[in-house]
């Protein structure tokens, strides 16, 4: 007699929760990147959830410093990633998180010009 085979079950993302509304939006794509779930939306990358430790534990919120200002204006626990401080980081240790990241989703499916960046081509390698 066989033994039955072993099921993995894939534990779901802490934050799937956030990227669900984007989901029907013909253009939304999902991709890991650097251990992180990457939103795109229109091409192009507007965040990155990440469930690791500080400071990487949140929503790195993908705009050009051009926008941080007007951002951090709307939604004051913004503020520059440490490490990555092109971008825009909410820690989800913040006690308004899940407020804050609604917030920034809804943005998103609204197409608010301040979220998301054009990711740079990849280059072809030479045969």
């Amino acid at each position: 007699m066989r033994e039955p085979k072993e099921i993995r079950v894939r534990a779901v993302h802490p934050h799937a929760w956030l990227w669900e509304p984007l989901e029907t939006d013909a253009t939304f794509v999902l991709r890991a990147m650097f251990g992180t779930k990457a939103v795109y939306l229109d091409g192009k990358l507007m965040f990155c959830f990440a469930t690791k430790k500080e400071p990487w534990s949140g929503i790195l919120v993908a705009t050009d410093r051009q926008h941080h200002a007007s951002l951090i204006a709307e939604i004051s626990v913004l503020a520059p990633h440490p490490v990555l401080p092109k971008w825009l980081y909410l820690s989800d240790s913040s006690d308004s998180f899940e407020q804050k990241a609604e917030h920034l989703v809804r943005l998103a499916r609204r197409r608010d010009v301040r979220l998301g960046v054009v990711p740079p081509q990849k280059k072809r390698r030479r045969a």
